[in-house]
This record gives C-alpha cells, structure tokens and sequence, in this order.
C-alpha cells in the first residue's frame, strides 16, 4: 500500500513511517495539517493516518476538506488520544473510516489500514436514486434532502444508497456492514455510530428524518414524502 502519515508528532511519525516501510508499503509523511492536506489532494495514496491535532490545518477540518472540497474518498484512519462517543462522532462526521486511541500497537495499525484498504471501493450504484425528498446521484456523490444538498462521509453515503436501492425494505445490521464495510464487524457500535451520523445530517437539511429503526431487525427508508 502507498500510505500518507500526516503527524506533528516526529517521535511518532518516525516509529509509523520506519514499520510501515519496513512492512513493505511505501510511506509519505507531513508534519503539519497544510502539507497533509497538499499532498492528500495532489497524489494518489490508499490509506491516510491521521492525526487530530496538527499545526495549521488540524485533522478534523483536513478530513472534511478532502471529503467535501476535493471528493476524495481514501480511507482515513484518525489517531487520538481522545476515545468519547460524541470525539469518534465528530471524527465520522468529518469523514474518518476508523479511529485508533494512542498510544496504540504498530502491528495494530498496518492491521487496520490493511483491513479499511480491502474494504474499500469507492464505487457505487451507477443510477440516481430518487424517493421522496431525497436523492442521490452517484456520479458526483451528491445527495440532496428537501432541495438542501448534504454532505456525508463515505461510509454514510454507502450505507443511504443501500437503503435508498429498496425503499421500505428492512436491511439487516449484516446486509448493511457488508455494503459499507464488505465484512461483518465484531460490534455494532460502528454502525450505529454512522447511522447516527446519517439520520443527524438528514434530520438537519430536510427536517425530519426518513429513515425508520426496525428494532431487532435493522433500518429501513420510508418511501412517503413528509407533509
């Protein structure tokens, strides 16, 4: 894999970048936000470790500014020393894939970026997607709630054409892991996670959230325009 280390931190970044290449993939690294961010958007990578805190340009706004602004859809694995709910919220609201909590195993990180690495496609269905308010065009990766565009991470994006593929129909956890994820994940914690994501960004630029919990079953996409 060609991986971008983007770390303040030279201690660190130093130990990622020497195992890394030691590993065999091959290794770019910034220790700053501005220059992560120049080389994200210029050069071809298959996974990005990113740090929250960095000098001018910090990892939360690089992330969202590589989703948003530059389409990019590498996968993004975020490292902090922060491991709150609402941080690894805030973190797939700007477009993260995963997180990984300092101080972390080396072995763990070429693990998780190996395993975002084969999950990752950036592929979707090749028709627009229309229910309701809502609609979805996979050429841009646009959607639209409501006549308000809404801006979603990936993951996000994988998840609503699934479900917005067959209106009403309830789609299991598994059906849904494996369309965003290509794998059953050890918890659901993930999931919910990015549904929350989902339904907040949804509920925000349309007002009101389309998407029904079917407890016990999954999630489904209500086919009904709300009055």
């Amino acid at each position: 894999m060609r991986i971008l280390i983007i770390e303040d931190d030279k201690a660190i970044a130093a130990n990622l970048y020497d195992f890394l290449e030691a590993r065999g993939h091959s290794v770019d690294a910034a220790l700053d936000g501005a220059t992560g961010f120049r080389l994200a958007s210029t050069q071809p990578f298959d996974a990005i470790l990113l740090d929250l805190k960095l000098p001018y340009l910090d990892g939360l706004t690089l992330c969202r500014k590589l989703r948003q602004e530059c389409q990019i859809d590498i996968p993004v694995l975020m490292l902090t020393a922060r491991d709150t709910l609402d941080d690894k919220l805030i973190g797939f609201e700007s477009g993260a894939d995963d997180y990984i909590i300092k101080p972390f195993a080396l072995k763990e990180v070429e693990a998780r970026l190996t395993a975002m690495h084969k999950r990752y496609r950036g592929k979707v269905a090749a028709r627009k997607l229309e229910v309701g308010d809502l609609s979805f065009d996979p050429k841009t990766l646009s959607v639209r709630f409501a006549n308000n565009d809404v801006k979603l991470p990936p993951k996000c994006i994988r998840l609503l054409a699934l479900l917005m593929s067959e209106p009403g129909r309830v789609f299991s956890r598994k059906e849904l892991e494996l369309e965003a994820w290509e794998e059953e994940l050890e918890t659901s914690d993930t999931l919910r996670s990015h549904m929350h994501v989902l339904r907040r960004a949804l509920l925000k630029a349309g007002g009101y959230d389309p998407i029904e919990t079917v407890h016990g079953l999954g999630y489904c996409l209500t086919s009904s325009v709300q009055n």
